[in-house]
């Protein structure tokens, strides 16, 4: 019999995804076949699956967590901001169109069947389905055409808990305030109850717990401490990309361009215990002594390379370059560092064609195709193996390609400055590859670590997954799980 229990939060950013991640890797521990499920998810930092679709990174993460490849059925809807009021919607792990927020809210009520179809499966052949909410249950103004918290554990019958979140204030409010708001068959549905990142004693909330059991007639299982090592995993939402630890070494500072994208490019390069990666707020300067300026992926990117200017970071960059300092872009990143794109169809807004930051001699043009693939790619310089994705639209030439430096698959990718100071591609993940990294950072005059990344994560993994199970009662948890209805 396959069971399913969902995973919503009070609030947004409660810690959801890290703690349907840690239950993957303990019941998984268990010897149980555990599949994640999100049925929509809004981030522009997305995965790609072997069969060419995208997914939300924080739903490959839990994938990883159960020991399975990610698969587009743990996340049939993924919303990618494009605007403040517009966002990309890919079904099924395919796009379907780009819409605005008031048009979407008439296209959702049709996409409850293709989220239906994607769990049941996913349920097929599973023990457990952990599935997670977005944002929160009390966001009542939603309920109708909900398809991510109440209205999909209606659809599909199945029981939630609800998550707190102590860190941030009024938790006990939070969660007897959920109850008070929602409709009574809705909080009926919730069976559980459990408060995340604690700090101190969890033993001096215990009668917190009680009040709101009293309150809510719901089950407690129990108080999540802070997990210190949470920011060693690759962050979901954009408000958790943090800068590394001061540590001095080699140092890399990165813009937060407003439409960052496949921002788990940094992780790796934050783990390395000789690198500082500093994430530049707007209003601040690229400081002067970073030894890199790392432009990263856009889900906008004409539109960020003007807040790019807007910020002065491009005489900033300028200065940088004059100083002797590297650049690399990744993705949209890239395609900024050009001397012109072209957008004539209109893709990314009304048709334009702008000039870029003119430190590589390549020019971009955006085209209705977009390239989602896994992709195997070669370092030219070292020999090293990477195995990344790409995700992007926008066809890439000039000059500086024909100083490309990665290979993918039999063609070149990536362009070079003629001083060799400048660099940028489409491919991402490159960074995840211990050995590409080592090579990349020895070039640039750093000192590489030896760090196994993807033995850190598993190691991180495994700990938050003790974690959870030393602090929440996983046995009645489980109990509180329903059948899962084909």
């Amino acid at each position: 019999m396959t069971r399913a229990i969902m995973i919503q939060g009070a609030g947004s950013n409660v810690g959801k995804s890290l703690i349907v991640a840690g239950l993957a890797r303990a019941f998984a521990d268990q010897g149980l076949v555990v599949r994640p499920f999100k049925p929509q998810n809004m981030s522009n930092n997305a995965a790609v699956t072997a069969d060419g679709g995208e997914i939300g990174r924080a739903q490959a993460l839990q994938a990883r967590a159960a020991r399975l490849e990610p698969l587009v059925d743990m996340n049939p809807v993924l919303l990618k901001p494009e605007t403040e009021t517009g966002a990309q919607v890919v079904v099924q792990g395919r796009r379907i169109a780009s819409v605005a927020a008031r048009d979407y809210a008439k296209l959702r009520p049709t996409l409850m069947a293709p989220v239906l179809e994607s769990f049941h499966r996913l349920a097929q052949g599973a023990d457990l389905i952990l599935i997670e909410g977005a944002g929160s249950p009390a966001e009542i103004n939603l309920r109708a055409a909900d398809i991510a918290n109440m209205g999909f554990a209606e659809a599909a019958d199945v029981p939630v808990i609800l998550i707190g979140d102590i860190d941030r204030g009024g938790v006990i409010a939070q969660l007897v305030g959920t109850a008070a708001v929602l409709a009574p068959e809705d909080a009926t549905r919730i069976k559980g109850f459990a408060v995340n990142k604690f700090r101190g004693d969890p033993t001096l909330f215990e009668t917190g717990l009680q009040a709101i059991a009293d309150r809510t007639g719901w089950t407690s299982l129990g108080v999540l401490p802070w997990f210190a090592d949470a920011w060693r995993l690759p962050a979901e939402d954009v408000m958790d990309v943090a800068s590394s630890p001061r540590r001095g070494g080699f140092r890399i500072a990165v813009p937060r361009l407003g439409r960052i994208a496949n921002f788990d490019d940094l992780d790796p390069l934050s783990a390395e215990p000789g690198v500082e990666l500093q994430i530049i707020e707007p209003g601040r300067p690229l400081p002067g002594d970073a030894d890199l300026v790392l432009i990263p992926g856009s889900k906008s990117t004409i539109a960020d390379l003007a807040d790019f200017r807007a910020q002065g970071w491009d005489i900033d960059l300028m200065a940088h370059v004059r100083r002797g300092g590297r650049v690399l872009g990744l993705c949209g990143g890239y395609q900024m560092l050009g001397r012109e794109i072209a957008d004539p169809e209109g893709i990314e807004g009304a048709p334009s064609r702008v000039k870029g930051l003119g430190l590589l001699d390549i020019s971009t043009v955006m085209t209705p195709e977009k390239r989602v693939s896994l992709s195997q790619a070669s370092h030219i310089a070292s020999g090293a193996r990477v195995s990344g994705y790409e995700i992007h639209i926008g066809q890439t030439e000039g000059p500086d390609c024909a100083r490309h430096w990665l290979s993918i698959d039999g063609r070149n990718e990536g362009a070079t400055s003629a001083d060799g100071r400048v660099q940028g591609c489409y491919l991402h993940g490159l960074f995840s590859e211990d050995r590409f990294r080592a090579a990349w950072l020895a070039d640039m005059g750093a000192a590489p670590s030896g760090l196994d990344y993807g033995a850190e994560v598993e190691t991180v993994l495994d700990r938050l997954a003790s974690h959870i199970a030393a602090h929440l009662d996983l046995t009645a948890l489980l109990a509180l799980a329903g059948p899962v209805k084909f």
